[in-house]
């Protein structure tokens, strides 16, 4: 090869080299991505956050390998959760929806009493809503990734709790102050525990009911002294799984479409499941001699729905005009725009 060949070739190397490496991606081949919630790894949150990090390593091709932690392992629990994924702390943090209402009024929604009588209607609620969500996220430096709903909570008792004379006067533990005050307005006579609390109040026979969740986890500590379980879907509460937003923002064309895709199968995957869950609690209920009864009288709904309204009218007024849109689009006939 002539000397001006061997000149020609290695300026083609040249340009061909710097070409690469213009092109080359400035973040490393894989991606290591946190994942926490305070929540154990069993629990729904947990298990949408193991499937979260399967899903990433599947769409992204094993270019984002992203670890879950559970029970607070991070050190952050839900409260916190929004500063931790923002500042980047955490990449991707998952926190109960009760537990942000400090952040922003709008996550007091999915805790409104007797707003929803379904998971299919929690379902609408959260479409309904979800525009407003992504926006306060956004506007807080974290992108919103999904939504996993828990089962309902109920009330356990030592009878059913059907028509307003079973509610009328029965010391029931609640643990919110709008629990407090919607189940008083109700006829009842709540007091606010926490959950250890409550089983010794009942041991001791000074409360004789407990609003909670009818999991498993709840059952084994319940069934023994209060062995019947009423479904009044009272809430079906939310969690929110967010990313942290320059994260999101720093990554190429196809990495942000398989986030995407993994967040849209993750979500998918939360609201299948919770109706299995539900079902299999039940099951393990029923197994442990728990009664349930899953159908309450109109006239106790409409003492529901009356004792709640209230609850939603400070929301609204906490919330403003975009409460009532969300209201207004959840309730809206289906088939209209």
């Amino acid at each position: 090869m002539s000397r001006a060949r061997r000149s020609q070739v290695a300026r083609l190397v040249g340009i061909l080299c710097a070409l690469f490496l213009v092109a080359a991606p400035a973040w490393p081949q894989t991606l290591e991505w946190t994942l926490a919630t305070e929540f154990p790894a069993t629990s729904m949150a947990g298990e949408g956050l193991q499937h979260l990090a399967e899903a990433l390593g599947q769409t992204s091709g094993g270019r984002i390998a992203a670890k879950p932690s559970f029970d607070a392992e991070s050190g952050v629990r839900s409260a916190g959760m929004p500063t931790a994924v923002a500042s980047g702390f955490v990449t991707v943090g998952d926190a109960i929806d009760g537990a942000l209402r400090g952040f922003h009024p709008v996550f007091i929604l999915p805790s409104l009493p007797f707003l929803v009588t379904s998971t299919d209607d929690a379902l609408r609620l959260y479409h309904a809503a979800r525009p407003t969500y992504e926006k306060v996220f956004a506007d807080s430096g974290q992108r919103l990734l999904y939504v996993t709903p828990w089962p309902a909570s109920g009330i356990w008792a030592k009878k059913p709790i059907t028509q307003p004379d079973d509610l009328r006067g029965l010391a029931i533990r609640v643990y919110d102050p709008v629990g407090l005050k919607v189940l008083r307005a109700a006829g009842a006579k709540p007091e606010r525990l926490i959950f250890g609390e409550a089983v010794s109040r009942i041991k001791e026979g000074s409360i004789a009911a407990v609003l909670s969740t009818g999991d498993n986890d709840a059952g084994r500590r319940l069934w023994e002294y209060l062995p019947h379980f009423t479904e009044i879907t009272y809430i079906v509460p939310l969690s929110f799984a967010t990313l942290n937003l320059e994260t999101w923002k720093r990554l190429p064309g196809d990495l942000q479409r398989a986030v995407g895709e993994a967040a849209a199968a993750t979500e998918e995957r939360q609201w299948r499941a919770v109706r299995a869950r539900i079902d299999e609690n039940y099951a393990g209920l029923r197994a442990n001699g728990v009664t349930i009864t899953t159908t309450i009288s109109p006239a106790l709904r409409r003492t529901f729905t009356r004792a709640a309204r209230s609850a939603e009218v400070a929301w609204q007024n906490l919330v403003g005009p975009t409460g009532q849109h969300i209201l207004a689009r959840y309730r809206q006939p289906a088939g209209k725009p």
